[in-house]
């Protein structure tokens, strides 16, 4: 069972637990039934921020979602064969550049960025939260808003903010964009 389908399954627990519906859940969240119910059975994965928000209906750190048996060894490295994919939703890939995701500071990752459906509205929406993240363009074009100002940036570029400054990024291009993120602190970190 891969990873997207174990939080989808607790997801459900906790829910329940809760004696929240869907219904509830979607509202609080603004994801919508249908996706929430696929999540739950395992049929879909979900982005970072979405799982974020329902982290937070639920009232769990958003750590807890995750596996944190610790491995009998601990490895340091990560071979090119061996990355997970973390979040997978219809326009973005993610894939773990750590074994540690919930107990380092930085949260490493390689995402893939899909072209925009064409139906895909045109607006994006600026988020802000707390840290800071580095950005390196490794293939594509990706399309940044910082704080209002809209960039275009290249292979080899990069970007290196505190995240309190509204911001968001996409792919208005035909190809895949793909690039290297690291996020500080790592929203999965678990405390203590």
């Amino acid at each position: 069972m891969n990873k997207s389908a174990v939080i989808g399954f607790r997801i459900k627990e906790l829910r329940t637990e809760k004696k929240y519906t869907l219904k509830y859940l979607s509202e609080q969240t603004g994801l919508s039934i249908g996706f929430l119910s696929q999540f739950e059975r395992g049929l879909t994965s979900i982005a970072i921020d979405s799982l974020e928000k329902i982290a937070q209906v639920l009232e769990v750190e958003l750590s807890s979602f995750f596996d944190l048996s610790s491995p009998q060894e601990t490895k340091y490295v990560v071979r090119s064969y061996e990355k997970e994919t973390t979040l997978v939703n219809s326009e973005i890939i993610e894939y773990a550049l750590t074994d540690h995701l919930t107990s380092f500071n930085l949260l490493p990752r390689l995402v893939e960025i899909m072209p925009p459906l064409p139906e895909e509205k045109e607006t994006l929406e600026l988020y802000n939260h707390t840290g800071e993240e580095f950005i390196y363009i490794l293939e594509g074009i990706l399309t940044m808003n910082i704080d209002g100002i809209t960039y275009q940036l290249y292979p080899g570029d990069s970007v290196h903010i505190p995240s309190c400054i509204p911001h968001n990024w996409s792919n208005k291009t035909n190809h895949i964009t793909k690039i290297l993120t690291v996020h500080s602190p790592n929203p999965l970190k678990k405390e203590g």
